[in-house]
């Protein structure tokens, strides 16, 4: 099922490697639309790999099973659950001739192609909708509970909503098995979206549904929306976002594929919370950037938008946003992921409008981001655009965690705390992990890339008082630490570095290789709990592979060349080492 998604190079090391000085350099460019793309905002020149990282792409894909692993599914209450629910009275509206009626206490209406049905005060109403229209709708009314079962419903509605819930109560809608359903509007209208629900909107089923919205958004709940397992949805918006709830979005299960491409429209939009639990969620921006006149600042297209927080514990998510100033993920309060697999990917430059500015990002909240679990890959290609980015605080205690970014791969504005997992942060123009505040490496496995003096591997604001701390962990540094490090557990630096080679580092009964960069920081440094050994040029084979092939825990290593380590006390100049390695710019 991955391969499906990924575009993926066999041989690594035949990749071409892009670099600063190519005639074909793709950051250096300028679009229209106050997109500003062009000019390297660093010093410190260009750091470049290879891999699965380097080359993995996000496409739509509503083929496959779903991913069998996910959390428990959430809803806010207990009765957002379809087997907490029975609806036995069956009222049948098949939209290619619709009639009048009345039915079961549920009355309905007709005019032309526009149904209404309106079950008032009657409990357990499952409506069960077929047919096709190509100028109509079906809007439900009343004051309890209900489902709405497309079984093989098609509808299109040239001038407003196809779908209008407007009950305030919980709308059940029901897939039905093995049916294709289909609801697009039109631009006639004022609708807030091609499928609007008043209430509660919670998918269930195994069938398709397929949802195009060209005035608004594809869905949209004015209460909030749950997604279940089986769920097969693809949205579309051309005018907004594609999925829309004032209250919060649940996504525990389901193939989910959305595509919009207005000005910074998002893919998945919440005015409150967003957890994902489950399923297969892939989401392509492309619009670019805008300046909101309203709030008065400039905004960029995101595959994921949450106004409060997210909480990823299980599924997959696959983000990519191709415009100007686009964002994977955009969250306002704190990010927080337990479990499941992120994938993101950025190409879009900065976007500017007079003085005002979007800066593209993989992964960025303006609360803390705390790493529990899971696997977390980003890529940037775009001028400025950063991997991961907390304006608070950043914590990892566990999981996969891989950025290539254009610029810093992982930055906190605050404190960034490491004391578990698996880190690939490797910066083409800048750091691999930045700390406006301190930086605390207390374990876990850390490999950091820079793309040259006067940058640094792992930095730390010392201009603002703060430091690097060093306490524990397995560290490869290529580009060396913060001038002035607090370095309790000892480092080491190796004399020189060859580009695109495999290394072993050892320690004990551990083994972590790793392949370096065609070109970075100045010098390598390793640390780990005890003085390792290192040798270059080595085979590896087996293990436990991380970041798309760029390392392997524990693999069986053979060959190789020793490298002579000696003492290390901090900063990019080397301990006196000018150059010592390929990543020396001057």
């Amino acid at each position: 099922m991955m391969k499906k998604l990924f575009i993926l190079s066999v041989l690594t090391a035949s990749i071409a490697v892009m670099t600063c000085c190519s005639a074909e350099d793709p950051f250096e460019e300028y679009s229209s639309n106050n997109s500003w793309n062009s000019g390297i905002q660093t010093s410190g020149g260009n750091s470049s790999t290879t891999g699965e990282l380097a080359s993995f792409n996000v496409v739509l894909n509503a083929e496959g099973d779903e991913p069998a692993e996910c959390a428990d599914a959430y809803f806010p209450d207990e009765e957002d659950a379809l087997e907490n629910n029975e609806f036995t009275t069956v009222v049948s509206i098949d939209l290619s001739a619709p009639v009048s009626k009345t039915e079961n206490g549920v009355e309905v209406t007709v005019n032309g192609g526009h149904v209404t049905a309106n079950h008032g005060e009657t409990k357990k109403v499952c409506y069960v909708v077929s047919g096709t229209t190509t100028n109509g709708s079906l809007t439900i009314l009343g004051d309890k509970k209900y489902a709405v079962k497309l079984n093989g419903a098609n509808i299109t509605n040239p001038d407003s909503a196809a779908l209008s819930l407007l009950s305030g109560k919980r709308a059940f809608v029901i897939l039905a098995d093995g049916t294709t359903n289909t609801l697009t509007d039109g631009t006639g209208g004022s609708q807030k979206g091609a499928l609007y629900c008043k209430g509660k909107l919670l998918f269930n089923g195994s069938g398709s549904l397929s949802v195009t919205g060209n005035t608004n958004n594809g869905i949209h709940s004015a209460d909030y929306i749950a997604f279940s397992k089986g769920n097969n949805i693809y949205v579309k918006s051309t005018a907004n976002h594609g999925i829309k709830a004032n209250d919060g979005i649940f996504i525990n299960g389901g193939i989910l594929n959305v595509e919009v491409s207005a000005a910074a429209a998002k893919g998945i939009n919440s005015e409150s919370n967003i957890i994902v639990n489950g399923g297969r969620t892939t989401v392509l921006t492309t619009g670019d950037g805008v300046y909101d006149t309203d709030d008065n600042e400039a905004k960029g297209a995101a595959g994921i938008k949450a106004d409060s927080t997210l909480t990823v514990n299980g599924g997959e998510l696959w983000l990519k946003s191709t415009g100007s100033g686009g964002k994977g993920i955009n969250v306002d309060g704190e990010a927080c992921f337990n479990g499941g697999s992120v994938y993101v990917v950025t190409t879009g430059g900065q976007f500017r409008s007079g003085n005002d500015t979007s800066s593209p990002k993989g992964i960025k909240a303006d609360g803390n981001i705390t790493i529990s679990g899971g696997r977390i890959w980003v890529r940037t290609n775009g001028n400025n655009g950063e991997g991961i980015e907390t304006k608070q605080e950043l914590s990892i205690t566990g999981g996969e965690v891989a950025s290539y970014a254009y610029d810093d791969a992982v930055n906190s504005k605050s404190t960034m705390t490491i004391s578990g997992g698996t880190v690939y942060a490797h910066g083409q123009h800048n750091d691999g992990l930045d700390a406006n505040g301190n930086c605390y490496i207390k374990g876990g496995t850390v490999y950091a890339i820079c793309s040259g003096s006067p940058e640094v591997a792992i930095d730390a604001n010392t201009e603002g008082g703060f430091k690097l701390y060093v306490t524990g962990g397995t560290i490869v540094a290529v580009g060396g630490l913060e001038n002035g490090s607090s370095l309790t557990q000892s480092c080491y630096q190796a004399s020189s570095w060859s580009a695109n080679t495999w290394y072993a580092m050892s320690v004990g009964n551990s083994t972590f290789a790793f392949k370096t960069p065609s070109s970075g920081g100045s010098g390598l440094v390793v640390s780990a709990a005890s003085q390792p050994t290192l040798l270059s040029g080595v085979s590896v084979s087996g293990g436990t592979s991380y970041f798309g092939g760029l390392a392997v825990v524990d693999g069986t290593v053979s060959g190789g060349t020793s490298v002579t380590l000696s003492s290390y006390t901090g900063g990019n100049g080397m301990g006196g080492n000018p150059g010592g390695g390929p990543g020396f710019w001057h």
